[in-house]
């Protein structure tokens, strides 16, 4: 049995509160600047501009990215080994929290009745999710969660004749629904299954994973990507009838060492064939024409190997050896 002052744990929080509220994950990062990279609207180029241009000023000058800093939610994965000792778990992570918000000069929020309201000035109780992992190791994660997305949350229960349909089509009716409300770009968390409870976790704990993972089970990995695009268009009101309009990289790599590569960006109209059934999966088979505008340019070696290529348009000198092409 390993034994585990609380104290640290306070420590760990306040520190993490303070930098989750700073400083973007550097997956998200990259997520923007590709969509940067690939957006021809120019009104949507502004906004991203803007937002990159924020989170660098956040992680330059160590001050939030937004004013609304959030509820702390606070996540442990604790080994089944750990003993905690030096006083009450809850309370060390509340003190963090409180300390967090104090030093970093956070908003606070958070009010002591949903319905009498009145702040409680120092964004406290956090919210507090618990796991018993094997080990005698602790896991904290801080994800500080903004009202303006949280209010837009869903959840609804299915009967089994809904299938794996009735699901992707209260996906969609939900980002439909919410509209720019959530302050996007946004990221959709999705939790299938267990009670009514145990579906609004799994949803909340699908945002803290990374941008690039997927489900580790094939039937459900194909949809983090494949219904990406269609959320993305009806987000920003593309969707034209059955035909979505967005863009494909092709990149031409000569040589395997070299930093850079020269790359065009292709706009093309993508048309599902079916959403799959009861023996396909998840799968989305479609087809893709070339329509519109074709922008030469380069991609570096290192944005492809981290599977998040991002586009810069101008020439570069090379001649094509092999072809990769992926859908953005």
């Amino acid at each position: 049995m390993r034994e585990v002052e609380v104290s640290r744990l306070t420590d760990v929080i306040e520190k993490l509160c303070i930098e989750a509220n700073e400083h973007l994950p550097e997956d998200v990062k990259c997520a923007i600047k590709t969509c940067r990279a690939c957006e021809d609207g120019e009104i949507a180029k502004g906004i991203l501009d803007n937002i990159i241009e924020n989170f660098d000023i956040a992680d330059n000058e160590n001050v939030p990215i937004c004013q609304d800093t959030g509820m702390a939610c606070v996540f442990l994965e604790i080994g089944q080994d750990v003993h905690f000792v030096g006083g009450d778990l809850t309370d060390a992570i509340n003190e963090g929290v409180r300390r967090g918000y104090d030093k970093g000069y956070l908003r606070k929020s958070v009010v002591k009745d949903p319905v009498r309201r009145g702040n409680t000035g120092d964004n406290t109780p956090a919210m507090i999710y618990t796991e018993i992992v094997p080990g005698d190791k602790v896991k904290i994660t801080v994800g500080p969660k903004g009202f303006g997305s949280e209010n837009m949350s869903q959840i609804r229960m299915f009967k089994p004749s809904a299938g794996l349909q009735g699901i992707k089509d209260f996906i969609l009716e939900v980002v439909e629904t919410a509209g720019p409300n959530p302050c996007p770009p946004m990221v959709v968390g999705v939790g299938i299954g267990g009670t009514f409870d145990k579906a609004a976790l799994l949803a909340k704990k699908a945002l803290m994973r990374p941008l690039d993972s997927s489900n580790p089970d094939p039937f459900y990995a194909d949809p983090s990507s494949k219904l990406y695009p269609k959320i993305r268009d009806i987000a920003l009101k593309r969707l034209k009838g059955d035909e979505c309009k967005t863009l494909m990289l092709e990149v031409i790599v000569e040589d395997t060492a070299a930093t850079k590569h020269r790359a065009f960006v292709q706009e093309v109209l993508v048309k599902p064939q079916s959403y799959g059934g009861d023996t396909s999966g998840v799968n989305f088979p479609f087809d893709v024409t070339e329509n519109g505008t074709r922008t030469e340019g380069s991609v570096t070696a290192e944005s492809l190997k981290s599977g998040n290529p991002v586009f810069t348009a101008g020439e570069i000198a090379t001649q094509s050896l092999e072809n990769d092409r992926a859908l953005s």
